[in-house]
């Protein structure tokens, strides 16, 4: 009957571990499909967050472009006010020409007709008429006299007809180059109002793709926004699992707690391995007693730190590697460099070991996964940066990162 009791609590002590390891993994599985939803969306984050950049810097590009038109724009239509004030002052000369040369033109044909009837008393009184201003005269000083005047009238008219007729031509020769510089004033407006024109359309073309990559820019914001809020809300799954592991194996522990109270036989050791030996700290060696060489130790031969031992003994490849401790798994990675195939196992005295270069496919464990002294977590192999085949080990403290890696001699028997 003792026999059979003991078998019994053989029996669920090993449900139990199945149990752990069941759930562990189910969990696990989940933790795992919510880093892989999580590690997609920071990619996408990232994707997002450079076609973000690459729009800004195009929107940046392009209002600074804008802004250059604009400046050439004001630089125009500076240009085109001045034009349109010298066209303005061009018209108001040649309106004041084109007054003064009306004026000169009555001027000339007022004088002009005075001119033509004094020459037809001039010519009355000439030699056909000489007789009228030789009875007409009072004398022989009065008939010179008389026609001496009607002379220098004549003549002095004549002189100021030529004289109108002079500043006539200058009105004209005037008004003719300021309606040139005119027509060159307006074309030059026309030239540069063009221009203007179509750096205006350029701008507002240029705006609008502006507005467009702005809009661009808010759309993408709004999408690496909502992937925060996604990243967040699976960051709270996430805790809310490891508070369901916890909680989990805390109960399983209790229950594996009272179970091993209840087998007075039970020794609570190891639950497999051929391992010999067991250190102060509680450590037995990772590898079977047979392979339990250190062939590399804190510091490789060159002096410099290796931070870890390294077992390597001639056979070791393919050989189990146990958990040192009792302790709960709290990561499984398999990386094509650096460490390889490793397993990092959380200790219940504070103390993490990790256990790299396994075989490619041999880790045997989940994160999450309480573990036994003893238990076989992989196996020896040559994966990652590694020259051959062997186990790298290491101890560090809490909480359990590469800075806090300390000499495993000092923990192992």
């Amino acid at each position: 009957m003792k026999n059979l009791g003991k078998k019994i609590i053989g029996v669920l002590l090993i449900l139990i571990l199945l149990s752990t390891c069941n759930i562990s993994l189910a969990l696990d599985a989940e933790e795992t499909k919510l880093n892989n939803e999580k590690s997609s969306n920071k990619a996408k984050e990232e994707q997002l967050e450079a076609e973000k950049n690459k729009v800004t810097e195009e929107k940046n590009a392009t209002v600074k472009e804008v802004a250059e038109l604009d400046t050439q724009i004001n630089d125009y239509e500076s240009q085109i006010q001045t034009l349109d004030g010298q066209i303005s002052d061009a018209n108001a000369k040649i309106q004041e020409a084109t007054a003064k040369l009306n004026q000169a033109q009555e001027d000339y044909d007022k004088q002009k007709k005075m001119l033509e009837e004094r020459v037809v008393a001039l010519y009355e009184s000439g030699e056909t008429n000489y007789l009228d201003v030789i009875l007409s005269a009072q004398s022989v000083t009065d008939f010179i006299s008389s026609y001496y005047v009607i002379s220098e009238i004549a003549e002095c008219d004549t002189e100021l007809l030529n004289e109108i007729d002079k500043k006539k031509n200058e009105i004209e020769n005037a008004k003719k180059e300021l309606e040139e510089s005119k027509n060159q004033l307006t074309s030059a407006r026309t030239n540069k109002q063009l221009v203007a024109s179509k750096l205006e359309a350029s701008k507002s073309e240029k705006q609008n793709k502006v507005n467009q990559l702005s809009e661009s820019e808010k759309n993408l914001q709004a999408k690496i926004d909502e992937i925060k809020r996604d990243n967040a809300a699976i960051d709270q799954a996430i805790k809310a699992h490891h508070a369901e592991v916890q909680r989990k194996l805390d109960e399983l522990r209790k229950k594996q707690q009272a179970q091993q109270n209840n087998n007075q036989s039970s020794s609570g050791g190891s639950s497999g391995g051929g391992t010999s030996g067991t250190s102060s700290s509680g450590f037995i060696h990772p590898v079977p007693s047979a392979y339990a060489k250190v062939t590399t130790t804190w510091y490789y031969s060159t002096g410099a730190v290796h931070g870890a031992v390294d077992y390597g003994p001639a056979g070791i490849n393919g050989q189990p590697v146990y958990a040192v401790a009792d302790g709960v798994v709290s990561e499984t990675h398999a990386l094509m460099t650096s460490y390889g195939n490793y397993v990092i196992i959380a200790h219940t005295n504070g103390l993490y070991t990790l256990y790299a270069h396994g075989q490619a496919g041999s880790i045997c464990v989940s994160q999450g996964q309480t573990v036994k002294q003893g238990q076989q977590i992989m196996r020896v192999g040559s994966t990652g940066n590694s020259s051959g085949p062997h186990l790298h080990f290491e101890v560090r403290t809490s909480p359990g990162t590469y800075n806090c890696r300390k000499n495993p001699l000092n923990y192992l028997p």
